[in-house]
């Protein structure tokens, strides 16, 4: 099959200005419900997009683990790639694509940590072996082999046993946005796109050309 002759029509929805809600955050947490409500896989998955001091971009699936009027939450590795690029360039994009729905989601903003106390709340919370996975990975570090892995696990399994305390390494990052644009798929190619931006600390909404 030639690639270049793939094609799809989008015709499940639309998108306009009269139907959408002012306020970007209501947006997307009315699409973000019925990705779930759907129960697309993985409607929580987005694209963290970042640049390091060598002006390169890389892109990484992460999950959306908070959404309030302070911005978007995940967790990481603070010493994996993306955690030190945010640390020299705290700018991001983030990007939700639901398939099923026709819709992307795209964001953009400054990205700052979250507080301890909101990043231990959140480690006590995850499974057992997501804990001692924490302190089991070197994230984006070379090693030798997955028993390098393997090995460590049940090195941090032994010693904190059932009460794993949340490595100083690991935490979430808030991404605050300052951009948002919904992408819903249209027949012919004329699809809707909506962004909003702040402005004077509002948010103006304005459609784009697709």
């Amino acid at each position: 099959m030639n690639i270049a002759d793939l094609r799809k029509s989008y015709e499940k929805a639309e998108l306009n200005e009269s139907a959408s809600h002012a306020d970007p955050r209501e947006q997307f947490a009315q699409w973000l419900q019925q990705a779930i409500d759907g129960q697309l896989p993985e409607p929580n998955a987005m694209t963290l997009a970042t640049v390091g001091s060598d002006l390169r971009p890389s892109t990484r699936i992460v999950l959306i683990k908070g959404l309030d009027e302070r911005g978007i939450v995940w967790y990481t590795n603070y010493s994996s790639r993306k955690g030190l690029e945010l640390g020299g360039n705290p700018f991001a994009a983030l990007q939700f694509h639901w398939v099923e729905l026709e819709r992307v989601v795209r964001i953009e903003g400054v990205v700052e940590k979250v507080s301890d106390v909101e990043s231990d709340a959140y480690f006590a919370s995850r499974p057992l072996d997501s804990r001692i996975g924490a302190w089991a990975s070197p994230q984006s570090q070379v090693i030798d082999s997955r028993t390098v892995l393997v090995t460590n696990a049940a090195k941090y399994g032994a010693q904190f046993m059932l009460q794993p305390p949340r490595p100083s390494h690991w935490g979430g990052y808030r991404l605050k946005p300052e951009c948002w644009e919904f992408w819903q798929g249209r027949p012919s190619r004329l699809h809707d796109r909506l962004r909003y931006r702040l402005e004077a600390g509002q948010w103006v909404r304005e459609r784009l050309a697709p």
